[in-house]
Formats: C-alpha cells, structure tokens, sequence
C-alpha cells in the first residue's frame, strides 16, 4: 500500500510541476504574434547543433524554465541554421542568442552569456 501511495505522490508532484514550469516550443509566428500582442512574456532561444556556448546555455535555460517564477515566459527555440528569414526578422547574427519580449516590446537581449545569473537576468526581463 505504501508503495501504491509514494507512487501517486511522485506521479501528482511531477504534474504539478509541470504546470508551474515555463512552456518551451519551437518558434511559430503566429503563435510569437498572438503571445506578445496579448502582453504575455517571450523569450527566443536561436541556437545551433553544432554550437559549443548553446550547448552549454541549454541546461542553464531549461533549468530556469522549471522555475514557478516563470511559468508564465513561453520559451520559443529557433534554429540558427534553419531560419535566415527569421533571424533577419529579429536582427539576430549570431547563435546562442537570447531575446526577450515583454509583450511586443524588446526588453533584453544576449549573444554567448552562460552564466545562470546573466541568463536568467534576461528571462526575468521578459517576466517582470
């Protein structure tokens, strides 16, 4: 029986914290164009397979994405590689870049930080 209950109890807290977690999904315009217009919190994450310093962000990022204080940023990746109009869009040059949105409003912006406290500067910008 105990058994059956410390099951249940690790099955509803990994639930619960998922819902207190920040959505991460793959960049979609009219998805970015209906979350900033309505004001929601947006970061973008262009990045490479092949980058090193990506690589390095990605833990950092997707560790500070758990976090309830911002459940409410929606993360949107976008390949370095497969999104020239894209990166034109938002003048990004470089991967490993962060931009954050405040509604449709620019409120920070990164290229090649892989400190948690830079990286997560840049999120609270977009969730404050």
């Amino acid at each position: 029986m105990n058994f059956v209950k410390t099951t249940v109890l690790i099955a509803l807290s990994s639930l619960m914290s998922l819902a207190m977690a920040g959505e991460i999904k793959p960049f979609n315009q009219k998805d970015f164009d209906t979350l900033t217009s309505s004001g929601k919190s947006v970061v973008l994450d262009i990045s490479a397979t092949w980058c090193p310093t990506c690589k390095e962000q990605k833990p950092i990022i997707d560790g500070l994405m758990k976090r309830p204080a911002y459940k409410d940023v929606t993360l949107m990746t976008i390949d370095f590689d497969a999104n020239k109009p894209t990166l034109k869009k938002f003048k990004v040059t470089m991967q490993s870049t962060l931009v954050a949105f405040k509604g449709v409003k620019e409120v920070g912006r990164s290229v090649g930080d892989t400190s948690q406290e830079g990286l997560e500067s840049l999120i609270k910008k977009s969730a404050n």
